[in-house]
């Protein structure tokens, strides 16, 4: 494939961790001085070591209110207390599956947003899942009942009770809630004194628990309710039944259960329909910490404490307790699913209706070459599915379905120039160096962002009355510009093409014009008049989504840089440009001392690809394995465009979530983690 590239406008920028210090911004941030704003003839800002203040004090900023963290940083499970393990402290040897070290040292949990997605009932804020407010949840058709026979509106309530209160509430659904009809889980000793699992549904006698599905996820639910041992399974144990006395009249059937690790009971878990059992079928038994673990682990120490051999992470399975043992592998083992975000996931999560990992490549349909297909002999032809008799998968896909309303990173395919509609080769204008010419409403995000009637920068729309762009591209003066959506030709209007006045500017409230640190805005759109509405209703205009992990895209993925800048010659685009880009790891490597949190590189090392002036506060746009595309960069900074070993800098926006959503509301950006 040709290697495609656009030389566009890079000034500086650098970004505050809004990850590590989810502050709130003041409401009217501090009058900044007006940003430099580089002549057309001038190249990318030269670099900054020799300008830069040695020990510049920065202006005061007031102090806010951060966004509190819950007292609990596993507010969805109670409170353990291991015992005083005390981890090696030795790197793990890079056996090609757990790492990287970087990585083990975040501390990763099913909590960890940046990493995984927060059930419904929690939301993702600064990088936490945090328990939601009962009435946040939307309400569905299946009513819940709980233990102690009240009813809900939804599983996603009963079970931001539980998130807040650490006990469990869930019981069942069903139509009608009467005291005593719950799902009851009792633990009964066999003549051998193992504690063999009981699980009892409305209506219904008590049956064993089949050894199908049972693992240490299953058993550390079982292992951590009240009146159990509350460090965890040892084991997930099983048991042969033909070895269970028969004087106690056992029962003839058991009921599979399928769990993620994160339930409260196991009635929040899948079950399934009863089966008889034969003298062949295994039965589950719980096999508890009597008391915490205590002393060195010589392997994998969780988040929560709890010590495991290191065969026992990456496999899809939550043997911690909390999931930190499948949070940060570079493959996985025992038929797992590997997340691009370094997650593994069950087998039997892929391809279930619930995105899992970030990018959603785990509901992606897989066509198989049938020569490489090869017949598992254990599964057999006829295998049949499993029913079940209570699937909360089903509740929380509808909860998902309900939630994920925004609409974004879809462009409008009905109104995209096709190929053929091209105009013929001979007409177009010589190409950029390595960039290519957009179709008229190819890239329907991109915006640009005229002052005083010229446009030096582009921006990207965020929907509603939201446009992203650079700090270094506006001034606090919003009469001074307007928005052009579904511009094409810079100096031409197309039947599409509209211009918006501004309402406000929020510039990031530590932006630092000398160092580019925090070099992003938000602009806020005029209303229409006598309308709640920013834009008329326009097929060539389509919003943007906001990333909100920094592990949503890795190195070496490939996005896409736009605008209207200049090329090696200093002749500015005519018509709106486009290149694909790679995501370059280590950007401290070519600018050192220059690069802080919230700054990324992008572009090619041989120069072929970048950014350059005209091109500032455009957008580097990823897009995910579902096909959603997300505002990943803006353009920021970086030296000599297009020049070897020099990449341009962006701003990474998912470093500033949490400013953007705190500006906007959070309905304006948050698709997914709400």
């Amino acid at each position: 494939m040709k290697v495609l590239s656009v030389i566009f406008f890079t000034c500086v920028l650098q970004i505050n961790s809004l990850e590590k210090s989810p502050s709130k911004p003041p409401t009217n941030p501090p009058q900044l001085p007006n940003p430099p704003v580089n002549p057309p003839w001038v190249s990318r800002p030269v670099s900054h070591t020799t300008h830069m203040p040695q020990t510049e004090q920065k202006p005061q900023t007031p102090k806010v209110p951060s966004i509190a963290k819950p007292a609990n940083p596993n507010p969805d499970q109670p409170e353990q207390n291991p015992g005083k393990i005390e981890p090696t402290n030795k790197p793990h040897v890079n056996d090609g599956v757990l790492g990287p070290q970087q990585c083990l040292e975040q501390k990763y949990t099913r909590l960890s947003c940046a990493k995984v997605f927060c059930p419904p009932w929690m939301r993702c804020i600064s990088g936490v899942c945090v328990c939601k407010v009962p009435y946040k949840c939307p309400r569905q058709e299946s009513r819940v009942c709980t233990l102690d026979g009240l009813s809900y509106y939804s599983m996603c309530q009963a079970n931001a009770i539980s998130c807040r209160s650490k006990e469990p509430v869930f019981s069942h659904f069903s139509a009608t809630c009467k005291v005593g009809d719950k799902v009851e889980v009792t633990l009964v000793k066999s003549e051998d004194s193992k504690d063999v699992i009981m699980i009892q549904t409305p209506a219904s006698e008590k049956r064993l628990v089949c050894g199908k599905y049972w693992d240490m996820a299953a058993a550390n639910v079982v292992c951590q309710n009240p009146g159990n041992a509350p460090s965890g399974a040892k084991l997930a144990s099983k048991m042969s039944y033909r070895l269970l006395e028969k004087a106690k009249k056992w029962p003839n059937e058991c009921m599979s259960v399928r769990c993620t690790g994160s339930e409260l009971s196991l009635a929040e878990c899948s079950i399934a329909t009863p089966e008889p059992i034969t003298e062949k079928t295994e039965v589950a038994v719980a096999n508890c910490y009597k008391e915490p673990h205590q002393g060195k682990c010589e392997g994998f120490t969780c988040v929560n404490g709890r010590c495991l051999k290191y065969k026992n992470t990456c496999n899809g399975v939550d043997d911690c307790g909390d999931n930190s043992d499948e949070m940060c592998c570079l493959s996985c083992g025992n038929s797992a699913f590997h997340c691009k975000s370094h997650v593994c996931i069950p087998e039997h999560a892929v391809r279930d209706g619930i995105r899992d990992c970030l990018g959603g490549e785990d509901e992606l349909e897989v066509t198989e070459d049938p020569k490489k297909v090869t017949e598992d002999p254990k599964k057999g032809k006829n295998k049949t599915i499993q029913q079940w008799y209570s699937d909360p998968k089903e509740e929380i896909r509808n909860i998902r379905t309900s939630l994920e309303k925004l609409e974004c990173g879809i462009p409008n395919m009905d109104y995209v120039y096709r190929p053929e509609e091209k105009v013929p080769s001979h007409q177009r204008s010589k190409r950029l160096v390595g960039g290519e010419e957009a179709l008229p409403t190819q890239i329907q995000w991109q915006v640009a962002i005229q002052e005083d009637k010229e446009i030096h920068c582009g921006g990207a729309y965020l929907g509603g009355c939201w446009v992203l762009t650079a700090a270094h591209c506006v001034r606090p003066k919003p009469k001074s510009f307007r928005i052009k959506i579904s511009l094409w030709e810079k100096h031409n209007r197309q039947s599409t093409t509209d211009s918006i006045p501004v309402k406000n500017i929020i510039i990031h409230h530590e932006y630092n014009p000398q160092t580019y640190e925090n070099d992003i805005a938000l602009v806020q759109l005029e209303l229409l008049n006598l309308s709640d509405q920013c834009i008329q209703e326009n097929p060539a205009v389509r919003a943007v989504c906001v990333p909100w992990s920094t592990q949503q895209f890795q190195p070496n993925d490939t996005c896409t840089i736009s605008g209207w800048g200049r090329n090696k010659d200093g002749k500015s685009a005519p018509i709106l440009k486009w290149a694909n880009v790679t995501i370059i790891a280590d950007c401290k490597t070519y600018y050192k001392g220059r690069i802080h949190p919230g700054m990324e590189c992008a572009g090619d090392l041989e120069g072929k690809v970048d950014s350059c002036q005209g091109d500032s506060g455009g957008p580097l746009v990823c897009k995910d394995a579902s096909g959603v595309s997300y505002v990943w960069g803006l353009v920021s900074w970086g030296d000599k465009c297009g020049e070897p070993d020099h990449p341009g800098v962006y701003t990474k926006v998912a470093h500033y979530f949490d400013w953007i959503r705190f500006n906007t509301g959070w309905p304006a950006v948050t698709k997914y983690n709400q």
